[in-house]
């Protein structure tokens, strides 16, 4: 769903019409074995090899200047940055540069990838696109037309104490600073939108409402469907949140399928972090310049999709992965949208009620392992 077209075959292409295709010319991986590499890197040679020509052609599109060194060594460095949060000394010695060098070459990749981001994150657009995710969705937990699963994504970064309104103003529920970024998934762990890079105070619900995807579900623009929220969204005509107090055995069955396709996302974000460790730690960050931070997550978010066509399993688990965050409480008690009740009603009952769940239902459990 990420990117549905054979882009391998139009990045082929489109490096073979500029002359470009390295046709197996030396490259700096090839100084690793495919163990290291993955080591190294978090990603397969094939993969590897495809997001080295995917920049080589947007660096030519975006008319940057010539670089000192060659687009493999800058995506190495970049890479290497992303899988450990660090540059290794091996990798920077190879290429005879200094950690300054590498945080100019991580920031002008980053830059680049992030660019890219139209190209391989796309939400459903076509009428088919659409129906394709939905089924998908419903086939996993039961719940009808839902394009994806909405949720802030936290990324922890430093914010000096002395600046205090600044910190915190990143300080988040859980207690630790950090950026968040509007993430939306699909049942498969496919990045479709990722927007906004805000301070980890900001509530979940503003940047819904600000956000482009946000305003086009609200206005109608992409039809009768639902994304899925948590506890930190108001229930509305297109973000489907969880009962609060479930009534009955309907509505618990409803819970615990809202339940399992909103642990997709916190399956996802974990997969991405352990992949590129530096989304653990983001460095130093001011309310007034987030554009870095935001191209480090977006490109990030990039990646993903492209290891996940690709087939790249994510490494093994290293550290505890947060769970998604709880949702930020506004002090004034939400105002209940009577429509948007009414439907999420009407919706339970034809799809978690004894009598369709007998006809057809599939397995609403909440283990990891389902996920």
């Amino acid at each position: 769903m990420a990117f549905a077209l054979p882009v391998w075959l139009a990045v082929q292409e489109e490096l073979l019409g500029q002359g470009e295709a390295d046709n197996g010319a030396p490259s700096c991986f090839d100084d690793f074995d495919d163990e290291a590499l993955f080591q190294m890197f978090h990603l397969t040679r094939p993969c590897i090899a495809f997001i080295t020509d995917a920049v080589r052609i947007r660096m030519k599109k975006v008319a940057l200047k010539k670089p000192a060194l060659s687009v493999d060594s800058m995506v190495m460095v970049t890479l290497n940055y992303y899988a450990h949060g660090a540059s290794s000394a091996a990798v920077l010695k190879g290429l005879g540069l200094s950690q300054k060098d590498c945080q100019s070459l991580v920031c002008t990749v980053s830059g680049v990838i992030a660019g890219m981001s139209d190209q391989f994150i796309s939400f459903p657009l076509i009428r088919e696109a659409k129906a394709n995710v939905a089924f998908k969705v419903k086939r996993f937990c039961g719940i009808p037309n839902v394009l994806g699963v909405l949720a802030p994504a936290h990324f922890k970064i430093r914010a000096s104490p002395y600046e205090k309104d600044t910190f915190r103003s990143f300080v988040n529920t859980l207690g630790y600073t950090s950026v968040v970024s509007q993430i939306i998934c699909d049942s498969d762990g496919n990045i479709l939108s990722v927007e906004k890079c805000c301070v980890g105070s900001t509530f979940e619900q503003e940047m819904w409402e600000s956000s482009f995807k946000g305003r086009e579900m609200e206005e109608e623009l992409h039809g009768p469907y639902w994304v899925i929220g948590g506890k930190g969204y108001h229930l509305s005509k297109h973000v489907l949140t969880p009962v609060s107090q479930p009534a009955n055995d309907d509505e618990v069955r409803f819970n615990k399928a809202h339940a399992k396709i909103l642990n997709v996302m916190r399956t996802t974000l974990g997969s991405m972090k352990r992949r590129f460790r530096c989304l653990m730690q983001l460095g130093f960050a001011q309310e007034g310049s987030l554009d870095k931070k935001s191209n480090i997550i977006k490109a990030c978010s990039v990646l993903h999709n492209i290891s996940k066509k690709f087939s790249v399993p994510p490494p093994p688990v290293a550290g505890k992965i947060e769970p998604l965050h709880p949702g930020k409480q506004h002090s004034v008690p939400e105002e209940i949208n009577s429509e948007a009740l009414k439907a999420r009603q009407e919706l339970i009952h034809i799809n978690f009620s004894d009598v369709s769940i007998s006809e057809d239902a599939p397995s609403t459990g909440t283990t990891e392992e389902d996920v």
